[in-house]
């Protein structure tokens, strides 16, 4: 791209556009990354320089940017339907994506609701809980509970059920009431990683909480809504499977429906198609969106139980219909991207590559474990992390307001790496195309960026 075109378009940037989770006033005098190509791992921006995408572009992408059989896909896809109604219509894509979907996901879960972004897929969840419990005769079950640094969406409902401040506590009169519950704080910030018994423990007391809390309130509670495996906006907080396990065994026992809101934890992230297949077990409903069109584009859908579908089920004068629906709901184009990359996941053996990239990046990750001022290192299938720390022994942060972790952002960008930071924390989401060469060249690129900015 040309200088005037780059000028004109940032100076049009900054006149009219409103990016999201952003400081606007931070880029009065510093341009946003102006991309001009993606291709497989990499984006390309408007001067030709070459970054890794290390965050998926914010965790959709799964087999990298461009892959010409998802863009076939939609080729084809547009010789036959853009977008219909999905309201008294429907259409092949929308069906067989269903069925595949009720087939791969955890057992249980026999009908599908498409909506269009992550957040409106948790909209539909906590709806259908709620209005369901109203249909079988418990309407005084009208609450939901959630975890600590949990991020379920940026609507109101789904905010309700957020549990970080940042994002939150400036909405919190335009919400609904909710219980928060405490999350498994398995952080340890000196000598490596957590000792078996201390994750233990930590499960126990938070799975302790949770079965007092729906012991005391369960006929007022319609479900309980978790981030299986990993909190991801929260931290990138891992929590171990027996966490997850002891949950629904909770909401089995109590009569209260599990929600996992798999958003950015499905399609392979973790190793595993689904988050809750670590545990073993299957959600009531389970909210998908991100990695389920590659990141190619917006679909959303909620799958849920036989059971809460049936509830819904009869002659139209009851009104127990489900009036809720978006206008671009089973979208046929996202529906076609969406069977496109499902097949790329059997055909190309995705989740046997991501198990193998998975023990690389474990292995690679242990490079900054002997960084001073680096702790908490974790690492899950795709996804790696850790945080910048004034004191590593006590866990001690960096007064925020040095922003350590914006500065190092900016730091890795010369070095040809997107490390997007959540505060202090900083993260890899890596796509599933990630090769072993690729995987090396980055945790080397973020060393020397460590290593310049004196955290090793």
């Amino acid at each position: 791209m040309d200088q005037a075109t780059k000028r004109e378009l940032l100076h049009k940037d900054r006149l009219r556009v409103w990016h999201p989770f952003t400081q606007m006033k931070d880029y009065a005098r510093q341009d946003h990354l102006l991309i001009e190509k993606a291709e497989g791992i990499y984006l390309y921006d408007a001067d030709g320089n070459r970054y890794y995408d290390t965050v998926s572009s914010w965790w959709v992408n799964v087999h990298g940017h461009g892959h010409p059989r998802i863009k076939q896909a939609i080729a084809r896809q547009l010789e036959e339907t853009d977008h219909i109604m999905f309201s008294g219509f429907t259409h092949r894509p929308a069906i067989e994506l269903a069925d595949k979907l009720v087939g791969i996901a955890p057992p249980g879960l026999g009908k599908a609701f498409y909506s269009d972004n992550g957040s409106t897929a948790v909209e539909v969840a906590l709806k259908m809980s709620f209005q369901y419990w109203r249909h079988v005769g418990k309407p005084r079950k009208t609450k939901f509970a959630f975890l600590e640094n949990s991020y379920h969406g940026d609507t109101l409902g789904a905010v309700s059920v957020g549990g970080v401040e940042l994002f939150h506590a400036t909405f919190r009169p335009l919400l609904f009431d909710a219980f928060r519950l405490p999350a498994p704080r398995i952080r340890q910030w000196a000598d490596g990683r957590p000792t078996p018994d201390a994750a233990a423990q930590a499960t126990a007391e938070a799975l302790d909480a949770a079965r007092r809390l729906l012991e005391a309130s369960a006929d007022e509670i319609a479900g309980l809504i978790v981030e299986p495996m990993i909190q991801a906006a929260g931290g990138m907080l891992m929590h171990p499977a027996e966490y997850v396990a002891g949950l629904r065994e909770l909401c089995t026992r109590y009569g209260v429906h599990l929600i996992a809101d798999e958003v950015a934890v499905g399609f392979g992230r973790t190793g595993t198609m689904f988050a809750c297949e670590h545990a073993g077990v299957a959600p009531d409903l389970l909210c998908l969106s991100k990695g389920l069109t590659a990141g190619m584009m917006p679909l959303a859908v909620t799958l849920c139980t036989d059971d809460i579908y049936e509830a819904f089920y009869d002659d139209y004068e009851t009104q127990k219909t489900f009036f809720h629906g978006h206008s671009f709901t089973g979208n046929p184009l996202a529906c076609a991207v969406a069977l496109e990359s499902l097949r790329l996941f059997e055909e190309e053996r995705v989740l046997d590559r991501v198990r193998t990239t998975a023990g690389l990046l474990r292995e690679q990750a242990r490079l900054f474990e002997s960084c001073p001022h680096v702790a908490n290192v974790r690492c899950l299938g795709m996804v790696a992390a850790f945080d910048l720390v004034e004191d590593p022994k006590t866990g001690r942060p960096y007064p925020s307001a040095q922003r350590r972790g914006y500065n190092l952002y900016l730091e890795a960008l010369k070095e040809g790496l997107i490390l997007r930071p959540l505060g202090d924390t900083i993260y890899y989401w890596l796509p599933h195309c990630t090769t072993a060469e690729q995987l090396r060249d980055i945790v080397d690129r973020t060393c020397r960026v460590l290593d310049r900015l004196g955290y090793r």
